[in-house]
């Protein structure tokens, strides 16, 4: 069997070589964001083909990226990511406030985002927080904190990669679900609840509880399997 293990290409940056697939057959390998962080793992394609990959240590798959082309034959190999939104606060309402102003609202930022144990990568006056819990929940919480002079929505993965070095992208896509307490694995979970209270700086206090789930699942196998030393 074939082993993948270099990437020729990109159709999302390379005009030449969006028109080269255009002319050929093109199996598409569809990858979640996890196995999209690993150098070797074996990927079914659409058609059903399996695809072995092993790319240099360190290295790994982009949006787009060409695996095979063969002009005779007729064919290429594209790799599609599938990411997960991002939800992404932005400060820039504040940047003109005064200094105390400021760091108050930017504590009370980092206290609701720490407390859900969410990951974050900070570029500028933006937050950008993966995916963690459903949507709903993670606007719910910053809903509830009333922060003022913030703006926060939920941006396509594809979106925000641009903006990021490639270890805040792992951070990101790579990571969360390693560090989130939503994760799952298949032999058990623990689920724990506590309630706290907190008062913002107009005076209001109130309390609310969250859930942190230990719940984990290693389905390596579904379409995209995980390979270490068994590629050859």
């Amino acid at each position: 069997m074939k082993v993948y293990s270099e990437v020729l290409g990109n159709v999302r940056s390379s005009e030449e070589w969006r028109k080269r697939i255009e002319s050929v057959e093109t199996d598409e390998i569809f990858l979640d964001q996890w196995t999209a962080q690993k150098s070797r793992f074996l990927a079914k394609g659409v058609s059903g083909t399996e695809y072995p990959v092993a790319l240099t240590r360190g290295s790994h798959i982009v949006d787009g990226d060409v695996i095979e082309y063969d002009a005779e034959a007729g064919k290429a190999v594209v790799v599609r990511l599938e990411l997960n939104p991002v939800l992404v606060v932005d400060l820039g309402g504040i940047a003109d406030k005064d200094h105390d102003t400021i760091i108050r609202i930017a504590l009370e930022l980092g206290h609701a985002i720490g407390n859900q144990h969410w990951p974050a990568v900070v570029k500028g006056t933006k937050v950008y927080v993966p995916l963690t819990v459903d949507k709903k929940v993670m606007l719910s919480v910053l809903e509830t904190h009333h922060i003022p002079g913030i703006t926060f929505e939920f941006e396509k993965g594809l979106d925000v990669i641009p903006y990021l070095a490639p270890h805040e992208t792992r951070r990101l896509f790579g990571g969360a679900g390693h560090e989130s307490h939503s994760h799952e694995h298949d032999h058990g979970h623990i689920v724990h609840y506590h309630e706290h209270e907190h008062t913002h700086a107009d005076g209001t206090t109130h309390s609310h509880h969250h859930d942190h789930e230990g719940e984990h699942n290693h389905s390596h196998y579904d379409g995209c399997r995980e390979e270490s030393d068994s590629i050859h």
